[in-house]
């Protein structure tokens, strides 16, 4: 199955989606509904020809058709722009929220440009077929995993085009363990929660917690990890995908009391990103960054870096730095177009060539144990 334009595009915003919820106006949980920003649509709006459009107008209410909607978005040449019916938002804001639909693999790749298995989620239909972390992905259909971006492998597990993205939808995997056989799976996608938040204790009472993506009530959840992490916080960001810039910000609180995370651009001007007050500034911090560390890990990442909070170790990361804004269409499909960009406290925008760690390492190995150094070397704070 070929990548088409409009699959790409879904595949980055699925993948990297950074806190619109914002800019949608809603308050709190998932992105909410889209619309007008600080108004959520109605009914009696009238729908806009989409011949009346002019660039970065709001699209909210126009009468657009899919290949309407996809040539507008080629025709500003938007690399983040994507449209959704309406069932495929309602499913990407229930992932959001917690849950998604998909196999329950998680997969990074490595600099020999091989396509691993980096997470397998306990009681998934990946689990319960045997595969592994660290099992090669070979091929999803008829395609190589390898020839493809990781972007589009994730969205390819999930499913993307329609009827494909529901429960018992089927896709066909080839794996390899080590040097052995290649072996062809047959999974079946299920609802799966998205259990984003993993806490392990190390020796010494340092704690390491692991944030695979940003959803609803990640910020509280970390914040519950960290709560008795007096020796010090390896807080792993390593292939997180992004989500909602909210409970970034929320993350950010955990370990600054208050202050700026960021600030970002969209259709009405700069807005200022803070954390909440009352963090804990005292405990040694370590930040583990990769090259699938994107959007809103990135904001928290350049935050704690620019201010002097935490060590940041690994590679550079992924590189998105912009804002998508979520608009209703006039037959509930939901078009979404790139208003900005953010930026860290220090003004640095990510877009295009990411973060650069503090500490360099070479490999996942690598990026472990030299996070117990540094932090090792940190000492508790005044």
């Amino acid at each position: 199955m070929p990548v088409t334009p409009r699959g790409a595009r879904q595949v980055a915003t699925l993948s990297l989606v950074f806190g619109v919820v914002l800019l949608a106006g809603a308050a709190t949980g998932a992105w909410g509904e889209p619309g007008t920003p600080g108004r959520p649509p109605s009914a009696d709006t009238a729908p806009v020809a989409a011949a009346t459009l002019g660039a970065g107008q709001d699209p909210a209410g126009a009468d657009l058709s899919e290949q309407q909607a996809e040539h507008l978005i080629g025709a500003v040449g938007d690399r983040w722009g994507a449209y959704y019916s309406a069932q495929e938002y309602a499913e990407f804001s229930q992932g959001l929220g917690g849950r998604y639909v998909g196999v329950g693999l998680s997969v990074g790749r490595g600099q020999d440009g091989a396509t691993a298995v980096s997470r397998v989620q306990p009681a998934g239909p990946a689990a319960a077929a045997g595969i592994a972390v660290g099992d090669r992905l070979l091929r999803i259909g008829a395609d190589q995993a390898d020839h493809l971006p990781v972007t589009e492998v994730v969205a390819r597990l999930r499913g993307r085009e329609d009827g494909e993205r529901q429960v018992g939808s089927e896709v066909v995997l080839a794996v390899q363990r080590g040097e052995g056989e290649v072996r062809e799976v047959r999974l079946r996608r299920a609802l799966l929660d998205s259990q984003q938040v993993a806490a392990e204790r190390l020796a010494g009472g340092v704690v390491r917690v692991t944030v695979r993506a940003f959803t609803s009530g990640v910020a509280e959840q970390v914040r519950a990890a960290v709560r008795d992490a007096r020796a010090g916080v390896v807080l792993d960001l390593r292939g997180n995908s992004g989500g909602l810039v909210e409970e970034a910000a929320g993350t950010a609180g955990v370990f600054l009391d208050g202050g700026p995370v960021g600030s970002y651009q969209d259709r009405g001007g700069t807005r200022e990103l803070t954390a909440p007050p009352g963090g804990d500034q005292r405990t040694p911090l370590v930040v583990l960054v990769d090259g699938g560390t994107m959007s809103a890990a990135e904001l928290l990442t350049g935050a704690l870096q620019d201010r002097g909070r935490a060590v940041v170790v690994g590679s550079r990361t992924f590189g998105k730095g912009t804002v998508q804004q979520p608009s209703r269409l006039a037959d509930g499909a939901v078009l979404e177009l790139t208003v900005g960009r953010y930026f860290t406290p220090a003004g640095r925008s990510p877009e295009g060539t990411g973060l650069a760690p503090d500490v360099p390492a070479a490999d996942a190995e690598d990026t472990a144990g030299l996070a117990l150094r540094v932090l090792a070397g940190l000492g508790t704070r005044a």
